[in-house]
């Protein structure tokens, strides 16, 4: 166990940890608003299976001296469109169309990487090294997690209208395939920036959980969101000092946060339910 007295030294503070800080917040954000509607549209999977497409994107993107994180956004989007066709259009399942993109993409990116002999420098994207961001990183990080947020609220309704019910939805006049493929490419974004952070193992229960545990407690769509981003960025707060502290993996401490928000959202749930009977 440390002190944090000793770690926390102006130097540290101002060129590690603040961007680090201000990177993980703003990922924390895109990624509970996007949890909302992939867990109540079923579809929480994708998460993890576009993380294990970027993590092969940004092996071979290493393995060929490319910069990794421009090259893998494009590729995740892209991706996240040919599984939302597949799972519309052909006789693949999305649960199957997902296992098949991530399990290749992910062959793929190791065996480039081993080839390369980068398996030790392509080991952070796996679990996460969020202190190890560049100050590039992190503007770039910043700015795209703005614009996911920033495209969020601007159609808030259409997203909350998709979904809930689409077919309703389509009923209305809406183009239910546009807003799909909106959330997928969001999610595809947000994945690759919280990489750097969670690691393409974990970065799926940075959307999962947050939206699990604020549906324990709320019941409207508006104040799921908004409790679901309030519990994201306290549980990121809490597992980086919770890191800092016992010197664990950040990312395994901000899920382990989580859980303990969910364990605690479903007692509360459970008494308010003996309650009502």
């Amino acid at each position: 166990m440390h002190n944090l007295s000793d770690i926390l030294t102006p130097e540290y503070v101002s060129v590690i940890l603040l961007p680090a800080l201000i990177a993980g917040v703003a990922v924390s954000l895109c990624a509970s608003l996007l949890g909302v509607s992939l867990v109540l549209k079923r579809c929480s999977m994708i998460g993890d299976g576009l993380s294990h497409v970027g993590y092969g994107t940004l092996c071979v993107a290493a393995a060929l001296g490319w910069a990794p994180m421009k090259v893998t956004i494009p590729v995740v989007i892209l991706a996240a469109y040919i599984l939302l066709r597949l799972s519309e259009n052909s006789r693949l399942g999305g649960d199957t169309a997902i296992a098949l993109f991530s399990t290749s993409a992910l062959a793929i990116g190791i065996f480039a990487s081993s080839k390369a002999n980068l398996m030790t420098d392509v080991s952070h994207y796996m679990f996460g090294s969020i202190l190890a961001m560049s100050r590039g990183d992190v503007i770039f990080c910043v700015i795209l997690s703005v614009c996911v947020i920033l495209v969020y609220l601007l159609f808030y309704d259409k997203i909350f209208a998709v979904t809930f019910d689409e077919n309703f939805a389509h009923a209305t006049g809406l183009n239910v395939r546009f807003y799909n493929l909106l959330i997928a490419v969001l999610t595809a974004v947000t994945v690759v920036l919280g990489m750097m952070m969670m690691g393409a193992l974990l970065i799926s229960s940075l959307m999962i959980f947050p939206a699990v545990t604020a549906m324990r407690l709320c019941r409207q769509f508006r104040r799921v969101v908004l409790t679901a981003v309030i519990i994201s960025v306290s549980c990121f707060l809490l597992g980086l000092l919770l890191s800092l502290v016992v010197d664990t993996a950040i990312g395994a401490s901000v899920i382990i946060m989580n859980l303990v928000a969910f364990a605690g959202a479903s007692l509360v749930a459970f008494l308010r339910g003996r309650r009502a009977a």
